[in-house]
């Protein structure tokens, strides 16, 4: 299955710099400034999810030309909890767009789903002939009262969306495949105790729980055993080098083809042990777009992707490699020949 992104567009919130908002959410300076950041992005607290994944809809739609009533398909990965329960958030940006000859999926696999979206894409496609142009949409929005951007994660949280136009059969930004490594034994590490359907709200449920430290988390689940937290951070590194691999092994290239590596935009050590395990120097990942824009979830990815492209750094015919790692657990990686 052969298609192309032919149009890029995105949505964020308002950027913040670190140093003025840090004591909002956090007392350890010190930890925050060993991750490297420098700023991050807020949306209004009436901006929801749907909103900012319209807004960057609609750019990508305008830049490719197309009106909304083209679009066939519409796959959305989202990060966070959406702005209601009960409530399908890809069918809500079909119906704000317009969209009404799209079929819609929604994907929740957390950081991974922008990057995961395009298998579906190719799947899509290959078995619904008629279809030509669809819209993947990957957005973040902070839920503050369960997820503390500086604290509940090694990341500093950002809000925004972004969408990328695909098109059977284009030949620009064409993707060569997708891989994926799941591995449910650590499902439960982000799991929230209260709020589902094994132990729903009550009013004698205490108000919202929110998402705790990840190194508290860490040593919850893995009941304070040092060497199994130690062997956990290792393998994020090694599942994110091995699906890069299989990714390359499919497309018939090799890992040392890849010209740059979109990440999950994490803090910097992060990025800097990954490019060491990936042999590759730093400036070959989107470290510098992380540290300046914050972690947008899912969008990071195409984020990252539309900010490259604008600067002319990548150029017709190098192999771009999106990499992601996801609650759940999952590993993915997406390879793009632009």
């Amino acid at each position: 299955m052969s298609f192309g992104l032919t149009a890029l567009g995105s949505a964020r919130g308002h950027r913040v710099r670190v140093e003025e908002a840090a004591l909002s959410y956090t007392r350890d300076l010190r930890k925050l400034a060993s991750w490297g950041y420098r700023s991050f992005h807020r949306a209004d607290p009436d901006t929801g999810l749907v909103t900012l994944s319209v807004s960057a809809a609609e750019a990508a739609l305008e830049r490719g030309g197309l009106a909304a009533e083209d679009v066939d398909l519409i796959v959305v990965g989202i990060t966070d909890i959406a702005e209601y329960l009960y409530w399908d958030v890809a069918a809500a940006i079909q119906g704000r767009l317009g969209a009404r000859n799209a079929e819609t999926v929604l994907l929740n696999h957390a950081c991974a789903s922008g990057v995961m979206a395009f298998d579906v894409v190719g799947g899509k496609f290959a078995t619904h002939p008629a279809y030509s142009r669809a819209l993947i949409v990957a957005a973040n929005r902070v839920c503050e009262p369960y997820w503390n951007r500086m604290e509940s994660n090694t990341s500093i949280g950002s809000d925004g969306a972004a969408a990328a136009v695909a098109v059977r059969g284009a030949t620009r930004n064409r993707w060569l495949c997708t891989e994926t490594i799941t591995d449910g034994r650590f499902a439960d590490i982000m799991r929230l105790e209260v709020g589902g359907a094994a132990a729903p709200w009550t009013g004698n449920s205490g108000g919202p729980q929110p998402v705790g430290d990840p190194v508290q988390r860490m040593k919850a689940f893995f009941r304070d055993d040092t060497r199994a937290m130690l062997d956990f951070a290792e393998l994020g590194v090694t599942r994110t080098v091995q699906v890069l691999e299989r990714a390359c092994g499919r497309a018939g290239v090799t890992p040392s083809a890849v010209k740059r590596v979109f990440h999950l935009n994490d803090n910097l050590t992060a990025l800097t042990g990954l490019a060491a395990a990936l042999g590759i120097p730093l400036s070959r990942t989107n470290a510098d777009i992380a540290v300046d824009a914050g972690h947008f979830g899912s969008a990071d990815q195409l984020l990252a992707l539309e900010a490259q492209l604008g600067t002319g750094e990548i150029a017709s015919g190098d192999i771009i490699a999106l990499t992601s790692m996801g609650s759940g657990m999952h590993w993915s990686c997406t390879l793009l020949e632009i």
